[in-house]
Formats: structure tokens, C-alpha cells, sequence
């Protein structure tokens, strides 16, 4: 089935567009997923997907649901154009590692996965001009080469934040970094995208504790004369004390908002939140295949779904329109993007992705919607 039909007709850009597709023969609902190797549809183009399908806790039910929207995928697209085979990686990072080693050496066009951040961060450094595009799915990973991040990082969610800031008006940032190896990526991507709108940091803070936190706050104070925003990231640290330590100058005020991440709602809603934007996915929203999913599978599908059905859909969609050897940097870092369940998409050259997703602004600790988008490409 083709999937052309969303931005220039028959581009690769058009290859992915859950909206035109319409699933005569959905699968049969799967009560218990076999965790051995599973292999799916008969096309001529391999794919591997890695899931943690029986790792204990949150790990395994979201590789079950990966594995589930994996079938739908290839119902709708993939059936007659790949040959997935899908490896439980039973959430161990050293065996996943191993896995998707072996995965890029056995001559597959694409590897989807892995879940476990130790093992993208792995096949990132690895070298070798005949590797083939690694769409990793784990969380906080940062991409690399040929390597993209699919998940939403703090990056995206910072950088899109601060556009959305930038698009109305505001000039001069001020963004609060965790000290680290993260902390260049943070400062670069959000610089670019405020230098879209022809705004620009005019500082970047990093900080490390919570004694940190207050004097980068006050160092900022120091520094920046009436920033138009701050952008507040947090890292895997409760934003609180950057905030407590903000609320002290005045910030949010008026005239200067404050900016967080998607890594903000990993912790408790405090009353510390109340007034931040933050530019997120809605975890609830999976667009088009929301209602098919959960006719065929029996509950409601999540971004989990959303990220894993998109991956195998473009995969099917370049599979379509530019063959089994159309698998190459290029087609995926195709400016014009991907429309996927998750919304607007595309990949960077460094592995980063960019996402238009909605924008909202906390209030009495609920995400208020902002804005639909916070941009297109």
C-alpha cells in the first residue's frame, strides 16, 4: 500500500502519512507476544527492530507495545516490502549492545531499536562507512552519525520551547544547563533555533547541585540585564531548586517567562511549575492509528506506539518509493520531514531529531495547550 500523499507528491518525504492509510486486514489482537525471534512480512528489504520484550517493570510492557505496533505497521505498509525480524533484548544493556552489533554486520538496511540508552550510545561510536541507519528508540539519547534519536530529548523539548518563545517576540535567553557532556548539545540546539527567529542566547549557566543552582541564578543575575526568557533544564535532577532560586529574583515575572523541558514532568507537579511553558509531545495523542490500535489490540495506544509505528511506516514508505537501496543519510535527513502519528518530524545530520509538537503553559500544576505547533519546517 502506498503511503505517498503528504507534503510534494512521491517525494521520500511523503513517505510516511498515517492519515492516508487505511488497514483492510487488520491483525489478529496478540493476548501473549512470544519473546524468541519473530520474523514479519516477505518482503526483499531486511530490518531488524531490538525491543525489550521480557524485561521486567515499565521496560517490558513498552517493548510489548512496540512489538504490537510493529504488526500493525507492517499490516498497513510493510507486509509485501520488508522482512523485520524482531530480537528480544530482554532490557540488559550488555546483550542489547551485542544484539545490535550484530544487527549492523548482517547486511540489514535499517536497525529500529535499541530501547536501552548504553547500547545507542554504543553503536554511535562505532565507525564504518557501510553501517546501515540505526533509528534508536532510547530515551535521553542524543544521536549520532547515522544513528537518529527518535524519542523527544530534552534538546528537542528545550530548543522547540524556546523557539515558540523566540516566534513571538523575544530576543534574549538565558538558558540553565546540568554541568556535563550534554550541556554543548543543550547550548547548540537551542541557539539554533532562537538564531531562526533572530534571537540568541546571551548566556548559558551550567549548574550541578542545588547550591549550584542558586548561584548560577545569582551569576545570572550578575550577567544578563532582563533576559526576554529563561530556559530551564533539568537533566534527570527535580527542576526545583533552579526555580526556587529563580522565584526569589522574580522570574517568571511579566516581562521574563520561564521555559522547561519535557524532563520536568518526570517528577511531581509542584506549585514551583506553575506558569512554565514547555514544549512536549501529548503522550495521549497518537493521531490516526489511535482508534485502529485499540480496535486491534484492545487498549489505547501511547507515544510508545506512536514512535515504533512511525519507524517501521518510514521504513515500509522508503522501502515504497526509493527501493531497497534507497536506505541511505540522505533519504533521512530529508529537510522537509516526516509526517508520523507523533506529528511533524525530521532527522538531523547529527543524529538530533526536530519535532513540531504542541506548546503549553502550566497552570494550578495541569499542561494548559498553548499552541497546536510549535513550528514546521
Amino acid at each position: 500500500m502506498s503511503l505517498l500523499g503528504c507534503q510534494s507528491k512521491g517525494a521520500v518525504s511523503d513517505a510516511l502519512d498515517p492519515a492516508a492509510i487505511q488497514a483492510a486486514n487488520p491483525p489478529a489482537a496478540v493476548a501473549n507476544a512470544s519473546l524468541a525471534t519473530q520474523s514479519l512480512g516477505t518482503g526483499p528489504t531486511r530490518v531488524a527492530m531490538l525491543l525489550p520484550l521480557s524485561a521486567p517493570g515499565s521496560a517490558g510492557e513498552n517493548g510489548r507495545k512496540m512489538l504490537d505496533a510493529a504488526k500493525l505497521a507492517m499490516t498497513d505498509l510493510g507486509n509485501p516490502l520488508l522482512m523485520l525480524t524482531i530480537e528480544d533484548t530482554r532490557g540488559d544493556a550488555t546483550y542489547s549492545q551485542q544484539l545490535a552489533v550484530k544487527a549492523i554486520t548482517s547486511g540489514t538496511k535499517v536497525v529500529i531499536g535499541p530501547t536501552e540508552l548504553p547500547a545507542a550510545q554504543h553503536v554511535a561510536k562505532l565507525s564504518g562507512s557501510n553501517r546501515p541507519v540505526v533509528l534508536a528508540l532510547a530515551d535521553n539519547f542524543a544521536g549520532g552519525p547515522g544513528v537518529y534519536a527518535v524519542c523527544l530529548s530534552e534538546a528537542d523539548s528545550a530548543a522547540a520551547g524556546a523557539g515558540a518563545i523566540a516566534a513571538k517576540g523575544g530576543k534574549k535567553f538565558v538558558l540553565l544547563v546540568p554541568a556535563g557532556a550534554s550541556a554543548d548539545i543543550m547550548e547548540k540546539r537551542v541557539a539554533n533555533s532562537l538564531s531562526v527567529y533572530g534571537a540568541a542566547l546571551a548566556i548559558t549557566i551550567p549548574y550541578t547541585s542545588a547550591d549550584s543552582a542558586a548561584k548560577a541564578v545569582a551569576d545570572m543575575g550578575s550577567l544578563v540585564d532582563a533576559p526576554d526568557a529563561v530556559v530551564v533544564a533539568s537533566g534527570d535532577s527535580n527542576p526545583s531548586p533552579i526555580l526556587i532560586a529563580l522565584k526569589a529574583k522574580g522570574i517568571p515575572g511579566k516581562s521574563t517567562p520561564v521555559i522547561g523541558t519535557n524532563r520536568w514532568l518526570e517528577h511531581p507537579t509542584s506549585p514551583l511549575f506553575e506558569g512554565a511553558y514547555i514544549a512536549t509531545l501529548d503522550q495521549h495523542e497518537t493521531g490516526p492509528i489511535s482508534d485502529r490500535f485499540k480496535a486491534t489490540f484492545n487498549y489505547q495506544a501511547d507515544v510508545n506506539v506512536a514512535y515504533a509505528y512511525d519507524m517501521v511506516a518510514l521504513t515500509a514508505g522508503i522501502a515504497s518509493a526509493a527501493g531497497p537501496n534507497g536506505f541511505n543519510r540522505q533519504v533521512f535527513e530529508n529537510r522537509s520531514g516526516f509526517r508520523g502519528s507523533t506529528g511533524l518530524f525530521r532527522f538531523r545530520a547529527d543524529g538530533s531529531s526536530e519535532r513540531s509538537m504542541p506548546f503549553y503553559r502550566i497552570e494550578k500544576g495541569a499542561l494548559k495547550l498553548v499552541a497546536k505547533s510549535t513550528s514546521s519546517f
